[in-house]
């Protein structure tokens, strides 16, 4: 493949124009299978698509549905490289990388256990397996969590440690129109002025019902959850009930870091130490409250932590705010620009297509 002069493009389904910027690189085609997820939430394979089309990549994304599977196979051939993000996406890359001329890899970003411990013990055992063949069969594979690196069971030429991405400087210095309709919105509820926050998936896993238990023990704050999911329905009788509770439920990219200003402290109840939402907070300057656990080896003197009840919650909710934000959480966003991570995803994916 020859180096000259092409326009990367992303494009994603649903909208009707990509991302185009000039680039001298090699042009690198890329085929991305991505899971469903609703809309604004886990968003990062979307934002460092359209990173990679920055830097002379063309990105295809199609969410990955057994509906994909013809599509997969009328069109591999246009591209160089699949790449399939764990869990539906790496299944359906698996398939499509069977007779490919080109590069297979997996994007590795949840654990199994998380998926075990929400899913029939079958289901969770024939993803595993589906996974590990995956691993097996891929030319390359990035991954998140250390603790799946013995699952991946590659040598280290074929592996990279990756990280989370963010958009650093959209969270961290949103502009004042944007906190202002934020604030506007939430001034419209007649509730208390301090405001803690929560944002993403609404699932047993990250323990919705201790956290909106918590706010009977806050009756001099508000809980403002942003997110979707399989509990939505119990978060809306909540916020009936209680009225120092609004679930103004997902909310557009663009708004979130204007919601975040407007708000006090930022809560993530999951035991993940990799998790988008404390980034997000760190970066909008928020104090951080988090469940103990596995999270305390990364965030150890940058959160505030708690035990998953009410009680513990509430206290150390409390404390985040005597204490304030963490300017090392801060930092550690920045880290995790989007653009330092889209570098890590760029270097694999030209690497492959030299193989």
């Amino acid at each position: 493949m020859s180096n000259w002069c092409e326009s990367g493009s992303v494009v994603f389904p649903g909208l009707e124009s990509t991302v185009s910027v000039v680039s001298t690189e090699t042009p690198v085609r890329v085929l991305w299978l991505a899971p469903h997820t609703p809309d604004g939430i886990s968003e990062g394979r979307s934002w460092i698509a359209s990173a990679l089309s920055a830097r002379g990549l063309s990105v295809t994304q199609r969410v990955a549905t057994p509906d994909a599977i013809g599509a997969v196979f009328r069109n591999r051939n246009d591209y160089d490289v699949i790449v399939g993000t764990t869990r539906a996406g790496a299944g359906l890359g698996l398939v499509g990388s069977v007779g490919f001329d080109g590069a297979f890899v997996v994007d590795h970003v949840d654990p199994i256990e998380q998926f075990a411990a929400t899913s029939p013990w079958w289901l969770a055992r024939t993803v595993d397996v589906v996974e590990r063949l995956a691993f097996s069969r891929a030319d390359h594979v990035i991954y998140h969590y250390d603790r799946e690196r013995t699952r991946i069971d590659r040598s280290d030429r074929n592996v990279t440690k990756s990280r989370l991405a963010i958009q650093f400087d959209r969270f961290a210095s949103p502009e004042a129109a944007v906190i202002e309709r934020a604030r506007t919105h939430l001034n419209e509820f007649d509730t208390p002025d301090r405001r803690l926050v929560y944002v993403g998936g609404l699932a047993p896993i990250y323990r919705i019902e201790p956290l909106l238990r918590t706010m009977k023990q806050l009756t001099d704050w508000t809980l403002v959850v942003l997110g979707a999911g399989r509990l939505e329905d119990d978060v809306e009788r909540a916020a009936e009930r209680r009225k120092n509770i609004i679930f103004p439920g997902l909310v557009d990219n663009e708004l979130l870091a204007g919601y975040l200003h407007a708000c006090d402290v930022g809560i993530s109840l999951v035991d993940d130490p990799h998790t988008l939402k404390v980034l997000e907070y760190g970066a909008a300057g928020l104090p951080v409250v988090q469940v103990d656990g596995r999270a305390r080896t990364a965030f150890e003197g940058q959160v505030t932590f708690c035990d998953p009840t009410p009680e513990s919650v509430a206290t150390a909710v409390r404390q985040a705010t005597e204490s304030g934000p963490s300017d090392e959480l801060r930092e550690r966003a920045a880290d995790h620009d989007i653009e330092a991570v889209a570098s890590i995803y760029e270097r694999v994916l030209r690497n492959c297509v030299r193989i």
